[in-house]
């Protein structure tokens, strides 16, 4: 059912491709909390395995394949597959209390992210990882921003997407019986470092000068600022983005 997402990623243009990628699946996901939630949430006996190996399924094609992209807005297509696999931890743990908080604070981390990185590539002409080779050097901050916001998707500690991943799963270990998914999933995760980090490692260990589209401008280097704030605040104190009454 993701099958069509990495061409029209690749296809769209880049700000579409970013809304899709964050405002439509978020909804798409708190959409599934309230039906599952008001109608099937007494049934749960009856579909959670299905929906356990769906997650499954989800996490391992969309990782593994994420793997042997050439193209990095290609890889965050299938990365966001493998998103979407985390996030199903929350319909699946519909029953738990933390399950309507963990989907809201994976949803904003994952879309903080993901804007964030489609801000850095709408400037660059080239899309594959060797287009990343040498930012670094060429536009520091544009580097370090872009690693902020795929350590937020890798769940790297101290990050919005660390704590993302912490609620989604310790949802799913509150609701019971998805031990052995909790267990894939960080397995799955340690995958999507390798991934993300390749993108890392061509900004800051590999020389080249990075083709612009063009310059970056004062405003769009400061609201890039504030998002890899907004991800370093959600990631230290989550609590703030959260009601705990």
């Amino acid at each position: 059912m993701h099958m069509w997402t990495p061409d029209v990623y690749d296809g769209s243009p880049t700000a579409f491709t970013a809304f899709m990628a964050t405002v439509v699946k978020a909804a798409a996901f708190f959409a599934f909390i309230r039906l599952f939630k008001s109608s099937f949430s007494n049934l749960s006996s009856h579909w959670i395995l299905v929906l356990s190996i769906i997650t499954a399924a989800t996490l391992l094609v969309g990782n593994v394949t994420a793997v042997f992209q050439q193209s990095v807005k290609r890889m965050l297509a299938y990365s966001s597959i493998a998103q979407a696999g985390f996030m199903l931890f929350a319909v699946l743990a519909v029953n738990s209390a933390d399950a309507s908080r963990s989907i809201i604070i994976y949803a904003v981390a994952y879309s903080v992210a993901t804007i964030g990185i489609f801000s850095v590539l709408i400037k660059l002409k080239d899309y594959t990882y060797d287009g990343f080779n040498g930012l670094a050097q060429k536009e520091p901050l544009l580097a370090f921003v872009t690693a902020i916001f795929l350590f937020s998707l890798a769940g790297i500690p101290l990050t919005a997407g660390f704590m993302a991943k912490y609620y989604v799963l310790l949802a799913a270990v509150e609701q019971g019986q998805l031990l052995w998914l909790v267990i894939f999933a960080l397995l799955m995760a340690a995958i999507s470092v390798y991934y993300y980090f390749r993108v890392i490692i061509a900004m800051y260990f590999k020389s080249g000068s990075p083709e612009m589209n063009e310059q970056v401008s004062a405003g769009h280097k400061f609201m890039l600022i504030v998002t890899t704030m907004l991800i370093l605040l959600m990631g230290i104190a989550p609590q703030l983005f959260l009601n705990n009454k």
